[in-house]
Formats: C-alpha cells, sequence, structure tokens
C-alpha cells in the first residue's frame, strides 16, 4: 500500500525585524572575520580581497574601499535579484564598512599566528556570510553574481565564490609574500566550505 506523499510545509517568510536582526548580526560576524584577516595581513577573495589589496598599497582604510568598490554591483543586483535584496545588500555593506572602521578601536590582538587568522577569519566570515543569504542579502560584488547563478543557472553559490575567491587571491602574489598567499587561501577555503556545506538549494525554506 502506497503511504500518501508528505505535506510540503508552507515558505517561511522573514519578519522586518529578523531581517534587521540578520543584518547586523552577519556584518559582525563578517567584521571580526576581516579582523582576524587583516591583523595577520592576509587577503580573502571578491571585492574584500580588492579592497584589502587597496588598504595594504595605498593605505586606504578597508571599510571606505569596500564600500567604494561595491557601488557598481548595485545595478546587477537591483536587475537581477530585485530591490529588496538590493536594499538588504546596501544595509549590509554599510554596517560592515563601519563595523570594519570601528573594529580595530574596540578589539586587538597583541600577536595571531597566520593560520589561526585564516581559520577562524575564514569560518567568521563564511557563518556571516550564510546569515545573510538566508535572508536573501549579501555584500556586493561576486556575492550577487554567485547568487544569481545559483537561481538561474542552479550553480552552487558556495563553489562559485570558492573558485572566483581563488583566483583572485592567486593574482594578489604581485603584491603579498607567497606565504601569506598560501594562508590566505586557506582563509578562502574555510570560509566558502561554510557555504558550499551549509547554503543548498531547498535545504533551508525561508524568505
Amino acid at each position: 500500500m502506497a503511504l500518501p506523499d508528505s505535506p510540503v510545509p508552507a515558505l517561511a517568510r522573514h519578519t522586518r525585524s529578523e531581517d534587521a536582526l540578520a543584518l547586523v548580526t552577519g556584518a559582525i560576524f563578517i567584521s571580526l572575520g576581516v579582523l582576524f584577516l587583516g591583523q595577520a595581513k592576509l587577503l580573502t577573495g571578491g571585492t574584500a580581497g580588492i579592497a584589502f589589496l587597496l588598504h595594504y598599497t595605498l593605505g586606504i582604510s578597508f571599510g571606505q574601499a569596500f564600500f567604494l568598490l561595491n557601488i557598481p554591483f548595485y545595478w546587477l543586483a537591483w536587475r537581477r535579484m530585485g530591490g529588496a535584496f538590493t536594499a538588504k545588500t546596501f544595509i549590509a555593506v554599510g554596517l560592515l564598512s563601519g563595523f570594519t572602521e570601528l573594529g580595530p578601536r574596540v578589539l586587538q590582538f597583541a600577536w595571531v599566528h597566520p593560520a589561526c587568522a585564516a581559520i577562524a577569519g575564514g569560518l567568521l566570515a563564511g557563518t556571516g556570510f550564510l546569515v545573510l543569504f538566508r535572508h536573501r542579502a549579501s555584500l556586493g560584488g561576486i556575492g550577487v553574481l554567485a547568487l544569481y547563478l545559483q537561481e538561474r543557472w542552479g550553480w552552487r553559490a558556495g563553489k562559485v565564490q570558492m573558485a572566483v575567491d581563488c583566483v583572485i587571491v592567486l593574482l594578489a602574489l604581485w603584491t603579498v609574500e607567497p606565504g601569506r598567499v598560501l594562508y590566505s587561501i586557506l582563509g578562502v577555503v574555510a570560509m566558502n566550505i561554510v557555504l558550499v556545506l551549509n547554503h543548498k538549494p531547498g535545504r533551508y525554506l525561508a524568505m
């Protein structure tokens, strides 16, 4: 005797207060990850990686560089992901920029091993990204492209992000010593493992 199909649960929607708390939480986690990476002079991928390069080579603050670099990607977010996604992404980018400016004033490390900074920073950032993604937000840049490709073609956002991030970090060899680039790749892998394992289509039924 055939069993009846299990009922499909209704798609739950996040409230505005839940979205607001998620944006703050995600930005805090990622800013802590950035603090770890910056303390060890490491890099990461995406627009954050470019912001680190500008910070290390030109002395521009990470927060300012990150905010400005994301401006061109808002058009893609608006066209492909909608107004609500774009607004939440804009807020998340602003929060992260602000938190990274504030971070060194409230939390400092006397010393941290690059491997520890890479793993801890990567895992913190990956968890922060996961929170943002599950509330239909991102930090712009490659994150917008990765989410679009997942929704449009079913490509896993974590794998897309990992591939692009590794390329960006490798391109940093001209300005960062090879040893720190290798540690940076370790951080990128740690960050994206969180996304690959946890951010799968259909696993998290909420909007």
